[in-house]
């Protein structure tokens, strides 16, 4: 089995026994840990994972080629592979693959307007029900904010959207606000009735619109908070508020100093703009192949490095950053937890195969976090450096002043 090779290369701590699709068993321990046993069904698999790991293993969970001995948690074999995989990169196939890295991100993150478009459709205008089967009841698709290790889903997001509104000074109504990905209209509907703000969010989602605009008409306030299907590249005007919160992931590198420059002519010389991102500890890099083939394509996580490089010549200036670590790995657990209570739902929706792909994706995205180089950076950005208060203490009055 040439995967093995991999295996032994790959395990430092913890055991994984692994079955060959001729159903011997092999194992590969390194110092005392978790115990993982999987079995393979096909015989290609041995080479398919040798030569990408990343990608095979996805692929093969989702057909049913690859399952789990010991128990049905697919999280137990990701946390265990994904905390073993620094030792991974000093192999010889992931160095030649790591080399050629350069060479293949201008293509994978190729992204003009009408591709964006359709890469947003493939996983946003998916069943509204099957987001309502796992996220929380305002539909936050975002990292939360724990203030506490016990916070429910619910009070996180809400507790999330209550730490950004600190960040942007809603200190008097009827500012004129940008939601750049909107999502489906929460984050924008919670800053109109915090601070009367004038709302407008893009999404390039004609699900999330339709949803988005129909919560907005509900509460009778769809003449303070419109939702409009277009690319941030196309908006015009001119906004004192600007918050764009788990979009940036999908602007792609080429794209980066178009965003920022956009941003800077969108925002009023006294404006403030919040951004809300995953980014990487690791610097620059390629998405995963599995993630990008089957969920987010077109997708990128940044370093901050690539942002801040984007940012300095624009003359933007970043007036504060908070990195959140750990905050969406809980997430992405009571996620994955919300899927698994609703398996046989989203089963009915779709199949067995969306189910297992869509494990996969939570229990890896958890462990990204996790165990990782992920997490979350929050960057409050303006044109003047005397666009927020000097000290932070402005952030605790306004939640005293705004409680949950």
């Amino acid at each position: 089995m040439i995967c093995g090779v991999l295996f032994k290369a790959l395990m430092s701590w913890g055991t994984l026994r692994v079955y060959d699709a001729r159903g011997k068993l092999h194992e590969f321990a390194g110092a005392p840990g978790p115990q993982v046993t999987f079995r393979l069904h096909d015989r290609s698999l041995h080479y398919k994972i040798f030569w990408n790991p990343r990608l095979a293993i996805g692929e093969a969970y989702m057909d049913g080629t690859l399952t789990i001995e010991d128990g049905d948690q697919i999280i137990d074999l990701i946390d265990l592979m994904g905390t073993n995989l620094t030792k991974l990169e000093s192999t010889k196939v992931v160095k030649l693959r790591n080399w050629l890295t350069p060479l293949v991100r201008p293509i994978q993150q190729y992204n003009p307007v009408g591709r964006a478009r359709k890469n947003v459709a493939h996983h946003y205008d998916l069943s509204d029900e099957l987001f309502d089967l796992f996220l929380d009841s305002d539909r936050q698709y975002s990292c939360g904010y724990f203030e506490t290790p016990n916070d429910s889903l619910e009070q996180a997001q809400l507790a999330k959207k209550h730490h950004l509104a600190s960040k942007l000074l809603l200190d008097r109504p009827g500012l004129k606000m940008l939601d750049i990905g909107c999502g489906w209209g929460g984050l924008g509907i919670y800053m109109h009735q915090q601070a009367g703000a004038e709302v407008t969010g893009l999404t390039l989602s004609t699900e999330q619109r339709i949803y988005a605009t129909e919560q907005a008409e509900k509460l009778g306030i769809s003449d303070h908070v419109r939702f409009e299907l277009r690319d941030y590249r196309l908006e015009t005007g001119s906004y004192d508020r600007i918050v764009s919160v788990g979009m940036f992931e999908h602007v792609g590198f080429k794209y980066y100093s178009q965003f920022f420059n956009k941003l800077k002519n969108l925002l009023t010389e006294d404006g403030v703009a919040v951004l809300h991102t995953i980014a990487r500890w690791d610097g620059p890099s390629v998405t995963n192949p599995w993630l990008r083939k089957y969920i987010f394509p077109g997708g990128y996580t940044p370093s901050l490095s690539e942002i801040f490089a984007a940012i300095e010549p624009t003359g933007l200036k970043v007036l504060d950053m908070e990195i959140l670590r750990l905050h969406y790995a809980e997430t992405l657990k009571r996620w994955s937890r919300n899927f698994r209570a609703n398996r046989d739902k989203v089963k009915a929706i779709y199949d067995e195969r969306f189910c297992r792909m869509w494990e996969f994706y939570l229990a890896g995205a958890e462990t990204a976090f996790r165990r990782q180089d992920h997490m979350i950076a929050q960057l409050q950005i303006a044109r003047e450096q005397d666009a927020a208060p000097l000290t932070r203490d402005y952030l605790v009055d306004w939640k005293r002043a705004h409680p949950l």
